[in-house]
């Protein structure tokens, strides 16, 4: 028998080998590399509320959260439409069969606003005021309130009208303009409202806080130039980045409001669009510069604002998107689909609409989107118009962000 030499005491004692890595072993930074590859934020929600460590690496980096954002756009759920008629409004759902984890965030909410108190169940009177950074803003006039109500963390503000002094001083009737909430992108801060009205010739502001659940008006503004002719003289205002725009009814400007300063200033119109019967509003670029988007037969006309070579800020026309392709998309005729009207324009999405239902009332139209950056054109569904269309746009869920219970959110 051939003689064997006895293993030596270094390999008799050598370790066991190393246990396999698992993603829970991973350092914050590695995470963080993984998560900007998810497809969507819906995605990056149901992986961080998965375990604390996940929940832990995003919560802990405003950089990444940035990162996110810009590699991931903020996506589109559906579109409100609110009944000429205060009451509840309907929501239409945007299908992506193709994104399992956006369904089941569109699933999971509640989009019906079950929340929403009401004298009277057949009749809540509930008409929506806009959509912005995941919360519905909604006034109802009997019960003299507002609603700030975000139907993904199914949490309600209940916030009560301006007092009537807010009128005083005006001169002839003056008349409600709109509500806007003021929201950071990061969140975190306390929920404010600004409302508006105005006069003859003149508008004014106030602001509502939620740390001290009172209202502060502030005073009217100077009388505008030329004076209007019209008692309904500004159009339905947007928020963009911090101010309001309202288009003049019949005169070649926008009256501007800063919501930082308060004050009104007036701005002017690109001169394409003066003195032409046009629907347009002022919407926002990716980068969240104003920009107005104005559909003229079947194509889109973008300008945006910006200073030109000697430092003035003005109106630049951008680009025109032809949009004859949705013939091919729609498998209709330009005839049938008789016109265009842009709904909003949000991050750089102009959200659109043909106009069937205002040629018949039983058709439906189409509603669609449109990426300015590259051209994009996606149908978004088909659905009649009988009502005034919110897009809403999926934000940053709170518990993404930070520990804290904001007021704002609590009773749910």
């Amino acid at each position: 028998m051939a003689w064997q030499q006895p293993p030596s005491p270094a390999a008799a004692k050598s370790s066991p080998p190393p246990a396999p890595t698992t993603v829970i072993s991973l350092d914050e930074d590695l995470l963080r590399e993984i998560f900007l590859r998810l497809p969507s934020l819906p995605s990056l929600v149901r992986a961080a509320l998965s375990c604390r460590t996940f929940l832990g690496a995003v919560r802990s980096s405003p950089a990444f959260r940035r990162s996110f954002r810009e590699a991931h756009l903020p996506p589109l759920l559906g579109l409100f439409f609110d009944p000429e008629v205060p009451s509840i409004p309907a929501f239409a759902p945007l299908r992506r069969r193709a994104d399992p984890d956006l369904a089941a965030a569109v699933r999971g909410a509640d989009f019906f606003l079950t929340r929403l108190p009401a004298d009277d169940d057949t009749f809540p009177g509930w008409a929506i005021e806009g959509c912005c950074d995941g919360n519905v803003l909604l006034q109802n006039c009997s019960l003299e309130q507002f609603a700030v109500y975000n139907p993904l963390a199914r949490a309600l503000d209940l916030i009560p009208v301006p007092p009537d002094k807010i009128f005083d001083g005006a001169r002839g009737d003056a008349k409600y303009l709109g509500c806007y909430i003021l929201s950071s992108e990061e969140g975190g801060e306390p929920l404010r409202l600004v409302y508006t009205c105005h006069d003859k010739s003149r508008a004014r502001a106030a602001v509502f806080s939620s740390e001290s659940r009172e209202w502060q008006i502030f005073p009217w503004s100077e009388a505008v130039t030329p004076l209007p002719e019209d008692e309904h003289w500004l159009k339905v205002g947007t928020l963009v980045n911090g101010f309001v725009y309202w288009i003049h009814t019949n005169e070649a400007y926008i009256l501007v409001l800063n919501t930082a300063t308060l004050h009104f200033p007036q701005m002017d119109l690109p001169p394409t669009l003066v003195a032409r019967d046009l629907i347009f509003r002022v919407g926002e670029t990716k980068d969240g510069k104003p920009c107005i988007v104005c559909p003229i037969d079947f194509e889109l006309f973008v300008w945006v604002r910006g200073a030109e070579d000697d430092g003035i800020e003005r109106w630049i026309f951008d680009q025109r998107f032809p949009l004859e392709t949705i013939v091919e998309v729609t498998e209709s005729t330009l005839v049938e689909h008789g016109d265009l009207k842009v709904v909003a324009t949000i991050g750089g999405f102009v959200y659109f609409s043909t106009m069937e239902t205002f040629l018949d009332g039983h058709n439906p139209s189409w509603f669609m989107s449109l990426c300015m950056e590259t051209g994009e054109l996606a149908t978004l569904f088909q659905r009649r118009f009988d009502g005034h269309p919110h897009p809403y746009i999926m934000a940053w869920p709170p518990c993404l962000i930070d520990n804290q219970v904001h007021p704002q959110l609590e009773g749910a």
